[in-house]
């Protein structure tokens, strides 16, 4: 099966991300799932109607690269266990529990957060 591969400028706002979601339909709940994360960190830590882009891609080696690229080269993702009673602070702990790799690109006047996930997760 070919995968779609999505590349979209857009507004990081609550409303986009299950706009995003509806787009990237056709690949796995683990792509969903880490799309969905990334850009909502940018909603959370950058702010709403912060612009970005989204790209989503068969990498050819079984797995699919989700990317996130934001105008904030400093603003960078920390893993961190949020505790029982926090309403928040997961997001990140999600991408890294289901991508079989991630990490950040740094540019002069951006930053992409990215991760991989295997095509088809292993039982």
């Amino acid at each position: 099966m070919t995968r779609v591969t999505v590349d979209v400028r857009l507004l990081a706002t609550p409303k986009a991300v299950p706009e995003l979601r509806r787009l990237l339909r056709h690949h796995t709940y683990d792509v969903l799932l880490c799309a969905s994360e990334l850009l909502t960190n940018v909603i959370d830590h950058l702010g709403e109607g912060t612009p970005v882009t989204v790209r989503v891609h068969d990498t050819g080696t079984g797995r699919v690269r989700v990317e996130v690229t934001d105008p904030a080269p400093r603003a960078l993702p920390v893993l961190c266990s949020a505790s029982d009673g926090c309403e928040s602070g997961r997001g990140l702990a999600l991408v890294d529990g289901v991508a079989a790799r991630w990490g950040v690109e740094q540019g002069p006047d951006h930053k992409t957060v990215w991760c991989e996930v295997c095509r088809v997760r292993a039982p």
